[in-house]
């Protein structure tokens, strides 16, 4: 057969389909979200680098860092031993002759290994250098529990630092703002706690790709509502969203506000949000005593006392250890549930 009798047996093209263009917005895990902020900022920063237990080659112990160590190199992605005062230590110094390191600590309890350091060192070297020095540094770490991890790796920490002055504390609640917040945080001058829900890792979301920073120290409102005011951050927040979307089929409207930075937190929001709805229920996983449901209970109830129809309902952990069995954990740490039955409780003032 020839060349043009082949052809002729050939069935003839059609037009193809035009491909539609690639949405610039994607489907993302919060893991993924962290991830790509740090290849950006990587990319941006030359003065950056990673430093953890496990980051490198393994990708870190949830994924987090996987694949920068074969783009940016051990230089910049660097594996430590296990001393978390070690790795903190390291990054001060770093931080104070013009590096930005990001480290990581795998568990946010084992941030008591290097709470000196943050707290006496990192924290106080702007104040103490008057101005000489600063501390460009992030801390990431995964906290919380949920998921059976026992009372050494499911603690809730941002208590420990709430009164420690120069550090900032953050605290995502969902991919497209852990994002943000993190490039956000990479870019500041201040040393910064950034606090990761475990249980969130695998929430999925529309991220957009390229680099944006949320802001940090302030708060968002999540939900529109004008009966009860719920105050949340992290897991709270998609717990209270569901909640408040029972409370709507009951015929109570909620407003959730999404903190996003725990200290400094923006009061203005959370006060003009408890002024509007004269309700307010505050949703914490830490334990109650000395925690952030207790200072955002008594900044309300002290601020906007004429406004307030009843007392600021609080849910919190039980104040006892995690424990291992998850049906134990489940009656320790606050639920779906607590936040609705709280939510109830403040619609009736």
């Amino acid at each position: 057969m020839t060349a043009a009798e082949t052809a002729a047996t050939k069935p003839a093209r059609t037009a193809r389909t035009p491909r539609k263009p690639r949405d610039r917005v994607r489907k993302a895990s919060f893991t993924q979200a962290l991830n790509n902020a740090l290849d950006l900022a990587m990319e941006r920063h030359a003065e950056m680098f990673l430093i953890g237990e496990d980051i490198a080659e393994m990708g870190g112990d949830f994924g987090v860092t996987k694949g920068l160590l074969a783009k940016y190199g051990p230089e910049r992605v660097r594996d430590t031993p296990l001393s978390e005062a070690a790795i903190i230590g390291t990054c001060a110094g770093a931080a104070m002759v013009g590096m930005r390191p990001v480290a990581e600590i795998m568990f946010a309890d084992f941030i008591a290994e290097c709470y000196d350091q943050v707290v006496n060192n990192v924290a106080k070297l702007h104040y103490m250098f008057d101005g000489q020095f600063k501390a460009p540094l992030v801390i990431r770490t995964a906290c919380g529990g949920g998921f059976g991890g026992g009372p050494h790796h499911s603690q809730s920490v941002e208590g420990w630092f709430l009164n420690v002055p120069g550090i900032v504390i953050v605290a995502p609640s969902n991919p497209v703002e852990a994002k943000g917040l993190l490039l956000g945080s990479i870019d500041s001058d201040d040393p910064v706690l950034f606090l990761e829900h475990k249980a969130l890792y695998r929430s999925r979301a529309e991220v957009p790709p390229e680099y944006y920073t949320t802001p940090l120290g302030k708060a968002s409102i999540a939900r529109q509502g004008s009966d009860v005011t719920v105050v949340a951050a992290m897991r709270m927040v998609p717990m209270a969203l569901e909640a408040a979307a029972r409370a709507e089929a009951e015929g109570v409207s909620v407003e959730v506000v999404d903190l996003r930075t725990i200290r400094p937190y923006d009061a203005a929001t959370v006060l003009a949000s408890a002024s509007k709805t004269g309700r307010v229920v505050v949703a914490n996983e830490a334990p109650r005593i000395g925690g952030l449901g207790a200072e955002l209970s008594a900044r309300i109830s002290e601020e906007c006392f004429s406004e307030l129809r009843g007392p600021v309902v609080r849910v919190d952990g039980l104040d006892t250890p995690i424990p291992f069995s998850v049906p134990l954990e489940d009656i320790v740490l606050p639920g779906t549930d607590d936040i609705a039955a709280a939510i109830k409780t403040a619609a009736q003032y």
